[in-house]
């Protein structure tokens, strides 16, 4: 079995459309999660990618946001390439991923599904 691309979103449309679009392609296995917390229990399963949104429901109520979920699995792995996609264009946010070791920065933009595609690929060649 090929080793699986999370998803961590707490929009429950934005990871269906993840699993339909990524699922529907050969060479990937999806798992999908709503919390950081989750992401961080299941990182036995040696991912190939992650992809992150910033907020996440709960965050801030001893639950993690994206920010925090990315500083945490960087403290137990610093190869798995990490790619965060949110609605927040910040310029400062930006600066703290990367700072914090996320490999990209995506906005959910009207284009992001291909812009996504296309940033997969390039980081899991």
């Amino acid at each position: 079995m090929s080793r699986p691309i999370f998803f961590i979103d707490d929009d429950k449309v934005i990871l269906n459309l993840m699993e339909f679009t990524f699922q529907s392609r050969h060479d990937y296995e999806v798992i999908c999660f709503r919390t950081g917390e989750e992401c961080l229990e299941n990182l036995q399963l040696d991912p190939r990618l992650i992809v992150l949104d910033h907020i996440l429901a709960g965050a801030g109520e001893n639950k993690l946001n994206g920010l925090d979920t990315l500083r945490e699995i960087r403290k137990v792995n610093k190869e798995i390439p990490v790619v965060i996609l949110t609605g927040q264009g910040d310029d400062t946010l930006l600066t703290e991923f990367m700072e914090n070791g996320a490999n990209r920065y995506l906005t959910k933009d009207d284009y992001f599904i291909d812009s996504l595609i296309e940033t997969i690929q390039q980081v899991i060649l």
